[in-house]
C-alpha cells in the first residue's frame, strides 16, 4: 500500500510540472559557442597527439604510395601472411602493391588483420568515427585481432559536434543505423582490475592517414 502511494505522489509531482511550466531560470546561457578552447596544434597533430595517448599506433603518409609501401613493410616485420579488406578502393592500392588480401567472407573468422576505411577522424579526442554504411560494415570494426584504419587528412574535424555535422550533411534523411565513435583498441579492467587488451574487439588499432583530399 505504501509503494502505491509513493508511486501516486511521483505521479502526481510530474503531472504538476508538466502542467505549471516553470520560466528557465537561466534565460541568457550560449548554448551554442563552443564549449572547448581551440587547439594549439594543427588537426592532424592533435588527432596524432590523442590518438597515441590513448593505445592507437599511428602512420603519416604523404601520398597513397607511401602507404602502400609502409603498409607492406609493416605486414612483414609483423608477419601478418594477409588481410581481410572489402573496401575497393584500399584493395586497389595495396593489391599494386603486392600485399596479399582476402575478401572471401568464408575466411573471415580466419583472419587476424581487418582493413577498414571510416568517416571521419575527431582530432580532440584522437577518435575515429565508423558507421554500418562503408563497405566494411559493422562487423570488421571490432572482430579482426588487428584492426587497420585508412583515412586521408580531409577526413579530419576538430570535435564531435563537426563529425555529427558532416556525417548529416553526407547522408541526409538516409543516416546509417550504426555510427559509433572508436577511441584506442578494445580494453577492460573488469576482472580484479588487471587492464587487459583485446577483450572486446581488436587488441592493436593502427591508423594510416594519408595527406591527400578524398
Amino acid at each position: 500500500m505504501e509503494e502505491s502511494t509513493s508511486k501516486e505522489k511521483v505521479l502526481k509531482n510530474i503531472r504538476n510540472a508538466l502542467i505549471n511550466v516553470a520560466d528557465n531560470p537561466f534565460p541568457h546561457v550560449d548554448f551554442s559557442s563552443p564549449i572547448y578552447h581551440e587547439m594549439e596544434d594543427t588537426l592532424d597533430i592533435s588527432f596524432a597527439q590523442e590518438f597515441t595517448r590513448v593505445g592507437g599506433k599511428f602512420v603519416f603518409c604523404e601520398n597513397e604510395p607511401e602507404f602502400v609501401e609502409t603498409f607492406r613493410l609493416l605486414a612483414r616485420q609483423n608477419d601478418w601472411p594477409e588481410a581481410f579488406c572489402l573496401d575497393e578502393q584500399i584493395t586497389a592500392l595495396l593489391s599494386k602493391g603486392g600485399v596479399k588480401l582476402a575478401s572471401d567472407p568464408e575466411s573471415f573468422t580466419k583472419q587476424k588483420v581487418g582493413i577498414t576505411s571510416c568517416e571521419y577522424l575527431i582530432a580532440r579526442l584522437g577518435s575515429i568515427m565508423v558507421s554500418s554504411k562503408t563497405t566494411s560494415g559493422r562487423r570488421m570494426n571490432v572482430f579482426p585481432e588487428v584492426h587497420v584504419v585508412v583515412a586521408y587528412t580531409s577526413q579530419l574535424v576538430p570535435d564531435l559536434k563537426q563529425a555529427f555535422a558532416h556525417i548529416t550533411n553526407k547522408y541526409g534523411k538516409k543516416l546509417p543505423s550504426m555510427v559509433t565513435v572508436i577511441t584506442g583498441p578494445s580494453r577492460t579492467a573488469d576482472i580484479e582490475k588487471t587492464l587487459v587488451m583485446g577483450a572486446h574487439g581488436p587488441k592493436e588499432l593502427y591508423l594510416f592517414l594519408i595527406d591527400m583530399d578524398v
